[in-house]
Parts: C-alpha cells; structure tokens; sequence
C-alpha cells in the first residue's frame, strides 16, 4: 500500500477524531453556554466543571507530547511572541455576545446540526462567510486597521506562553504545567455534585484527550518539518470558512486536518442523536429568531477571527498551551457571552 499524502494522513485523522469528539460532546450535553447559563440561572456547575476538566485534561496531556514526543508547539498561533490583546479582548468579547444570540458557539452549533436544527446551518453558512470576509476580505479591512495594531510584541521571552513569559526553565518550566492542570482538575472535581455526575466527568476527560489527540495528528503522526503549515487542534472559526471553501472548489484545494474535523464533528454529533432518540428536525420560529441568529452568526464569525479562536479553539486548545493570549480571548468570551445573556434575559 502506497504512503500517503500528510495532507491526506491529517484530513482522515482530523475525521476520526472529529467524529469522536462530536459523539463524546453531544452525548455529554457539552456547551459552554450552556454551562454558563446553568451557572449563572440555575446554580448548577457541573457543566461548567466539566469544561474545566476538560482544559486540566489537554493541558497535561499537551506538556506530555511535548516532552516525550518532542511536539513543536512553536510552530502554532498561540505560541507566538506577540500578544494581540485587542483582538483576543474586543473580538472575544463579540463573540461572546454572538454566542448569546444564537444559543451556543460555532461548536455547538455543528453539534445541533448533527441533532437535525436547521437553524444552525444557517448559523454556519453566515459563520464561515463572515469568517473568510474577515480573513481574506471586506470586514478584514476593518480589522488589519483597527484590531490588529493593538498588539504587544515581547522582547525578552522565546514566546508568550506562561513558563516562557515567567522565564522558567528546567525542571521547574517542565513541572508547571502539571501543576497548573493538576489544580485546575482538582478544583473542578472538588464539587460533590460534579462528582457523581459520571457523565459529566466522562465528557470533559474525552474532551481533553480529543483535544491532545488532535495536537498529536497535526504536530506529531501528520508531521513534515519541510511544510510551512502550522501545527493546531481543533478550533471552530476559521476551519467553518475554509470547509465551505473547499466544499464549493474542491478541484483547486486540499483538504486538511481542520476540514476534517468540522466533517467529523457533525457526523458524530449526528450518529449521539440518532443512537440517544433525540434527531429530529427543527426550523426557526418567525422572522425575529432569524434575525437574531444571523447577527450571532456574524458576531461569532468576525469576532472568532479577531480572537484567534472560539471556545474550542482558544478556551481548551490554546489553554492547552498555557498562552496568555488565549487567557485574555477566553476571559473576553465568557465576560460577552455574559452581557449577552444579561440582554436576552434580563433586560
């Protein structure tokens, strides 16, 4: 049997994994709007628990690749010297509230798609246009001029990563991030609750581990150290743009790793519903709910571009890095899907 081609290695895998992480979270009633408003209206904080679970997960497991099997986390986005603190506070911050307005992130919504809500592929075909007009076209624009110069560069760290930026190194750079998960999957499991919600704890460790998996199929099993190609994870913003993309001209294009896994994901999330008897179709109410999803979509499109990420991509994959970019994108996100939710319900 013929080898094949990395882009090929790393598209099947991005499928495999991608269709495993999108059973595990439909199955587990992963969300991280969900877990907000089950915080903030119900005093429930088992999903919430498990989002965290999941971050102590990838964190850990990340570190390990990095040092067992010499993953390069240098040659991804969170890792770099520069600091892009506008777009990580003004764009999360958007794509919080966008979140709000749709009910779930660009996750959740391939997730419902997968559940048969037709509202959510309109929430993705709105998302990735407004993802490539803000990569590649007019809304970009806006951002090269107004979001991006709002930048700090670091001079005296290899990157912006905590134990780079604190200067630790040895065994004291090597421990920390072991440290930092294993205090944030205490902390998450310390609730009595939390813990006796087995499902709740399954979800968030398969999370993590989907979200190492996914470091390993690009930095590790899809590897060329002669490509240019970054190495990531799963993230759920740009990936959107480019599947339509290729969807529409896939004699001029390569599939790879993010493309995927958005394929995977919405299988997965479909095979949940079937096997747990909740597909079924479903269709926007009346106008006003289009109205409001559309401009979600497009919150979370731009802001999801500007942020470098969503709640997937910054919230566990680039946590998992432990860059301090990814802390400021999703601190922004979880502050405007707050107001968001504050103008929806109680205002």
């Amino acid at each position: 049997m013929p080898d094949l081609p990395l882009f090929v290695v790393r598209s099947l895998l991005g499928f495999v994994l991608g269709l495993a992480l999108g059973f595990a979270a439909r199955a587990g009633r992963f969300c991280t709007l969900g877990a907000i408003e089950d915080a903030v209206y119900g005093n429930d904080t088992r999903r919430m628990r498990s989002w965290l679970l999941a971050i102590a997960v990838a964190i850990a497991g990340v570190h390990a690749l990095e040092m067992v099997a010499d993953l390069d986390l240098s040659r991804s986005i969170y890792a770099s010297r520069r600091i892009e603190w506008g777009g990580a506070i003004i764009g999360g911050f958007l794509f919080g509230v966008g979140m709000a307005l749709v009910g779930t992130c660009g996750f959740g919504t391939l997730l419902r798609l997968g559940g048969g809500d037709l509202k959510a592929l309109l929430v993705v075909l709105v998302m990735a246009m407004t993802a490539m007009m803000t990569m590649r076209g007019v809304t970009g624009l806006a951002r090269i001029r107004l979001i991006d110069p709002l930048s700090v560069e670091l001079a005296g760290a290899a990157s912006q990563r905590l134990p780079d930026l604190l200067g630790l190194g040895g065994a004291i750079g090597r421990a920390m991030p072991f440290a930092i998960a294993g205090a944030i999957g205490v902390a998450a499991c310390a609730h009595a609750s939390f813990a006796r919600s087995v499902r709740f704890i399954i979800t968030g460790a398969a999370i993590g581990i989907m979200i190492v998996l996914g470091w390993w199929a690009t930095g590790i099993a899809g590897y060329d150290p002669f490509e240019v190609r970054r190495v990531e994870s799963f993230s759920f913003v740009a990936p959107l743009g480019d599947t339509l993309l290729y969807l529409m001209l896939a004699s001029g294009l390569q599939p790879d790793f993010p493309i995927g896994a958005v394929l995977g994901v919405v299988i997965g999330a479909f095979l949940a519903a079937k096997t747990t008897g909740r597909f079924r179709w479903e269709a926007p109410d009346d106008a006003r709910e289009m109205k409001r999803h559309v401009l979600g979509a497009f919150l979370m499109g731009s802001g999801g571009i500007a942020a470098l990420g969503c709640t997937i991509g910054q919230g566990v994959t680039g946590l998992s890095t432990l860059a301090v970019g990814s802390v400021l994108a999703i601190a922004s996100i979880v502050v405007g899907a707050r107001f968001g939710l504050y103008l929806l319900v109680e205002r």
